[in-house]
């Protein structure tokens, strides 16, 4: 079984990185891809901006800690670089918020036991705006609220994700679960 936290809901403010095309090369640049650790993933994570903007988001004050991410449209896309997903997660990070997700890293990132929910451009504005400000990511209600509790919006997931990652499942974890199931379907198959 993996040593996955479940997620049902997360609340922490928001680090607003409002870009369109954020490619896995700019989560972790190449040469970074032979980490180890999640200390040097961590460290890894966005690596070419870091050094490039001296005042980049993940530097601000204030910024450590936050655990949802908010970006623009096609987050993820590029490389089917399963090291973006571990650099995002060793950087703190469980829910990233965007438009639309790289369909690979989308997949790589529901394998992984980081939610990525999709949120049209003008909710993720609202989101991004909201400071230090805390909001909830509602696994289990499929919804996200602002700090007064009013709600953002509702999103989509498919049930068995949701379940694998409410549960801190992986796929694999399922599977393994269904051994006997599958032993017992054998030995009749013959």
């Amino acid at each position: 079984m993996s040593e996955r936290e479940p997620l049902r809901a997360v609340t922490s403010a928001v680090v607003p990185l409002m870009f369109s095309d954020i490619d896995t090369d700019q989560i972790i640049p190449g040469r970074y891809i032979t980490s180890r650790t999640p200390e040097e993933f961590a460290a890894a994570l966005f690596a070419g901006r870091r050094e490039a903007e001296p005042y980049f988001v993940l530097d601000q004050a204030g910024m450590a800690g936050r655990s949802i991410l908010v970006a623009e449209r096609n987050f993820g896309c590029g490389s089917s670089r399963e090291q973006a997903v571990w650099a995002l997660q060793a950087g703190g990070f469980r829910v990233i918020v965007a438009p639309s997700f790289g369909d690979i890293f989308r997949n790589n990132a529901l394998q992984n036991g980081l939610l990525t929910v999709a949120l049209d451009s003008e909710r993720c504005a609202v989101l991004a705006e909201q400071g230090a400000s805390e909001v909830t990511v509602d696994l289990e209600d499929r919804r996200i609220t602002l700090t007064d509790g009013s709600e953002l919006g509702r999103f989509e997931l498919d049930a068995f994700h949701r379940d694998l990652l409410m549960e801190g499942r992986s796929e694999l974890d399922y599977l393994l679960a269904l051994d006997s199931e599958i032993a017992t379907f054998e030995a009749v198959r013959g």
